[in-house]
């Protein structure tokens, strides 16, 4: 344990001595070798580069080096590809060279950065047997902007590039301008189908800086609200995912399950998407005997309609034959790359924060995995993690007393320390990494959304797919573009 003083999360750190370059690239090297990965990797104000690596059931570790000279240095991607977006982002915000990168490339095109999205720099190949595909960034429906390119021979699929960064909003800056416990609405806004999974990070760091913890009464709501998100947001993903294939029944009462759940939100916080539920030092809202007993009755309900639409899709031979073998992700690459949530558990990665960094009294929790990696996995790995939390749920109210919307007050921020919160989004690992100053104010605040790193695992799963089946892959990924571009 380096440099700590809380030893679970949220986790809180006084900042280490910096070690020399060549130390620093040799500490992560040996901690990556045994079972260490980065939770996060990136520049800051005092040009200095952090790393925090993490490891299931241990306190993550914080090294520091400062900029090295030159602004270059060993690329850390080359023997631990863990590290290649995190070090794209170092290169593009601070124009530090991580000599030896294999796919060096803007991400989110960043105010004062010298990289132009009219200049990206896309893999081509001059072969006459192959030809270029070019999709969005404008896409049909309320679909985010991004722009796929792919290279395909005939319907195959050779190669896809992503290029994002167009809904780069600059959000960490706004995170780290003024009073930090009055950002929870902009953390909501990070992906707003993920806004208590973003929410419930910043309030915990927030809190763990302020050294006020939310009281145990008021963390089963919390839990029960990030919960129902990822139950509501598992159920629009087989929605989508059969509407894909054009398996209509699924589509529509996935849908229709989907509006139960969301209305279940609605009828505690007046949000369907849980917004303004939390707040930093605890809760807006709470829940009475008459709220739990309708939400206990509800969800029940809905549970045994799920049953029924799950057993029925996937016994369906048109959907598995869909769905089987299409778009797989192997185990090595999902651990190689850094993968997290379904993308990784579905590829047969037991990562989850909620059994490897646990944020409340969470008891034994054992994260749901498959083994293939294709589109089937990660479509029954969904309908898997919404029964587990329907049946979370159910205990937690079952055992829920009345709990009225209360907070604990909260002082000024601690100064000279580093909070990190880990929150185990319906997407995945969710890492909010937040730095004060000597006066308590926000120096830096980093936001590092499970997209991040899920995005290249869907450039590598389409290769070798017929081009028709990309809707299919790209939806059983369900990636965000504003979590990723910030």
């Amino acid at each position: 344990m380096d440099h700590d003083t809380q030893q679970r999360n949220p986790f809180i750190f006084t900042f280490p001595e910096p070690l020399p370059l060549t130390e620093f690239i040799s500490r992560i090297s040996e901690l990556s070798s045994s079972g260490y990965s980065p939770l996060g990797f990136f520049g800051t104000p005092e040009r200095e580069i952090l790393c925090l690596m993490g490891k299931a059931q241990h306190v993550p570790i914080l090294l520091r080096t400062a900029f090295p000279a030159g602004h270059c240095y060993p690329s850390l991607s080359v023997t631990i590809p863990a590290f290649h977006i995190f070090e794209r982002e170092l290169w593009e915000e601070h124009g530090i060279t991580p000599e030896g990168h294999p796919w060096l490339k803007p991400l989110r095109y960043p105010a004062g950065s010298p990289t132009k999205m009219e200049s990206y720099p896309f893999f081509s190949s001059p072969s006459q047997a192959l030809h270029e595909v070019g999709v969005g960034p404008v896409h049909a429906g309320v679909i985010e902007p991004g722009h796929f390119r792919f290279i395909c021979q005939g319907e195959s699929i050779q190669h896809l590039e992503i290029q994002l960064g167009y809904q780069h909003r600059g959000l960490a800056k706004l995170m780290a301008n003024g009073d930090l416990r009055s950002k929870i609405n902009l953390s909501e806004a990070i992906a707003g189908d993920s806004a208590i999974g973003h929410g419930l990070a910043y309030c915990i760091a927030t809190e763990a800086l302020c050294g006020a913890e939310a009281g145990s009464a008021l963390k089963t709501p919390r839990r029960l609200a990030l919960e129902l998100e990822r139950i509501a947001m598992h159920l629009a993903d087989l929605s989508a995912l059969a509407g894909d294939i054009a398996y209509l029944s699924g589509q529509n009462f996935f849908a229709a399950l989907r509006t139960t759940i969301i209305n279940s939100s609605l009828a505690i916080c007046g949000s369907r998407f849980g917004k303004r539920w939390l707040c930093p030092g605890g809760i807006n809202y709470g829940l009475n005997k008459e709220q739990n007993k309708t939400l206990r009755t509800t969800l029940l309900t809905a549970e045994k309609q799920i049953e029924l639409s799950a057993k029925a899709m996937f016994s369906s031979s048109g959907v598995l034959n869909r769905f089987d073998s299409t778009g797989c992700i192997s185990r090595k690459t999902a651990q190689e790359l850094n993968m997290t949530g379904i993308t990784a558990k579905a590829a047969g990665l037991q990562v989850d924060v909620r059994a490897d960094f646990p944020a409340f009294e969470e008891g034994i929790f054992q994260a749901e995995i498959l083994a293939s990696g294709d589109v089937y996995a990660r479509a029954y790995l969904r309908y898997k993690e919404i029964r587990q939390s329907l049946q979370m749920i159910d205990f937690w109210l079952s055992t829920l007393p009345d709990v009225k919307a209360a907070a604990v007050p909260l002082a000024k921020p601690r100064p000279n320390l580093l909070a990190l919160s880990l929150v185990e989004g319906w997407r995945g690992r969710i890492a909010h990494i937040v730095k004060t100053d000597q006066k308590g104010n926000t120096e830096f605040y980093r936001i590092i959304d499970p997209s991040l790193h899920n995005w290249f695992a869907l450039a590598l799963a389409v290769r070798n797919e017929g081009i028709s089946d990309f809707p299919l892959c790209n939806k059983s990924f369900d990636l965000s573009y504003c979590g990723h571009d910030l």
